[in-house]
């Protein structure tokens, strides 16, 4: 199936935040051949290129639309390379009330999951023992988060199908780690923020942080990356306390009533 000779990495949404770093920091990795960049925005990518020293493959894809999985798929095809990274890094959020935003809020379902599962699912075929999966979750993964209502749903959705494939794929060697990070300020405010709905952020934290430790947990093996003591905390509390009183802590802090 593989073109062993041919080793390469394959990252979604690296036109900016943190599918681009993900994309800089593999380049800095021996072995591989090439870095297969995949988002919407051409001109981007064709920056990111000139960034990076390693062989890049441009591939300028709505990954939402179903044309777009199969030029992935045909890509592959062709060159049967050894998929050592697949990054999932594609995805965007809007804040607000649920009844606030239209119908098109559906479209971050079709992006943060329907289009990681089609991805996946298209790459894993070329990938063996010693491959990785990075799926981008978000601190959103562990509770509901209204005002977030179908963002965070979204990421949950991540999280649990990171967690199970990482045990069906286990037997093959294959590793599969969800980065969930807190507060990154990176493009995604610039789509996700609309108004001032969300008006408490405890602190934001640098996009190639994540990242620099997102590749240090896969390399231990770990199912989740987590950034962050406070970060790390949070996510352990909201494990124990009830999640009527975590939402209703999360809209005191957003200044939202309660009834």
């Amino acid at each position: 199936m593989y073109n062993f000779s041919m080793k390469i990495a394959i990252v979604t949404g690296a036109s900016s935040g943190m599918g681009r770093d993900f994309a800089r920091y593999l380049d800095s990795f021996l072995g591989l051949d090439e870095i297969w960049v995949v988002a919407r925005r051409r001109e981007r990518l064709e920056e990111l290129e000139k960034e990076i020293k390693t062989k890049v493959r441009i591939l300028p894809l709505d990954i939402t639309a179903e044309e777009s999985i199969k030029a992935i798929e045909k890509n592959l095809e062709e060159e049967k390379p050894n998929v050592q990274y697949l990054v999932n890094a594609a995805g965007f959020g809007i804040f607000g009330a649920f009844t606030k935003n239209d119908r098109s809020q559906s479209n971050i379902v079709t992006l943060n999951d329907k289009a990681l599962v089609d991805v996946t699912y298209t790459v894993l075929p070329y990938m063996g023992e010693g491959s990785a999966i990075i799926n981008l979750g978000s601190n959103s993964s562990w509770q509901p988060v209204p005002y977030m209502a179908v963002y965070g749903a979204s990421k949950a959705f991540v999280l649990s199908f990171s967690r199970a494939l990482a045990m069906e794929l286990a037997p093959r060697k294959i590793k599969v780690l969800c980065v969930c990070p807190g507060w990154i300020k990176t493009e995604f405010f610039d789509r996700a923020v609309h108004d001032d709905t969300i008006v408490y952020y405890d602190r934001f934290y640098e996009s190639m942080a994540v990242v620099e430790k997102a590749m240090k947990d896969l390399k231990k093996g770990k199912l989740v990356s987590i950034l962050g003591f406070p970060v790390r905390m949070q996510v352990r509390l909201v494990k124990f306390l009830p999640v009527k009183f975590v939402m209703r802590t999360w809209l005191k802090q957003q200044k939202k009533p309660l009834k």
